[in-house]
């Protein structure tokens, strides 16, 4: 499948919610995506994934651009988006080594470590922008009203993963058992 393509449905879950007024309640494809798209760079040069890497971060420094300016109305502060972006990073990054070679536990792990992460850094970072006291409490508090969106990316990121890695995979069996079958009853 085309790394262009999955960007692009990534992007698409991620705008279409908005710009049809519905809220997607963390509800998307992105990290799955990451996830594949990550594991189809790397080959070649240090310089061609980091080209890579940079191609699919501008596209999402794009729709965050455009969701926060024209689909939520709010001014845009690149440096509320700098954690964000290097997250985006972090696991395009990581899945080009973790996923290099695919097997079902590394897919697995990844599928809960995505999510999990984001979780972890944008409620950190919403708790410390001041949303919540400063206080251990107050960041109790960011994590728990996280809850329900780390609920949806862990689907969403489960799901997106099956139809990325697991719907190949079976395929792939599949033709190779017709295809020995085919050549068992040729003999």
């Amino acid at each position: 499948m085309s790394v262009i393509f999955v960007l692009a449905l990534a992007v698409l879950s991620r705008i279409l919610p908005v710009a049809f007024h519905q809220q997607s309640w963390g509800f998307s494809l992105m990290g799955g995506c990451l996830l594949f798209v990550g594991s189809r760079m790397g080959s070649g040069s240090p310089r061609r994934a980091a080209m890579q890497v940079a191609g699919v971060l501008a596209a999402l420094m794009a729709t965050d651009y455009w969701m926060t300016v024209y689909g939520y109305g709010y001014p845009f502060h690149a440096s509320s988006y700098l954690l964000t972006w290097a997250w985006y990073v972090g696991v395009c990054v990581a899945s080009m080594g973790l996923l290099r070679k695919v097997t079902p536990v590394r897919v697995a792990a990844a599928a809960i470590a995505t999510p999990t992460s984001f979780f972890l850094i944008s409620n950190f970072a919403v708790w410390m922008d001041g949303m919540y006291t400063h206080t251990l409490a107050g960041l109790g508090q960011s994590y728990v009203a996280g809850i329900p969106f780390y609920r949806n990316d862990l689907a969403s990121t489960a799901l997106t993963v099956v139809a990325l890695f697991g719907l190949p995979a079976v395929a792939a069996r599949l033709a190779n058992s017709l295809d020995s079958t085919g050549n068992d009853m040729a003999a």
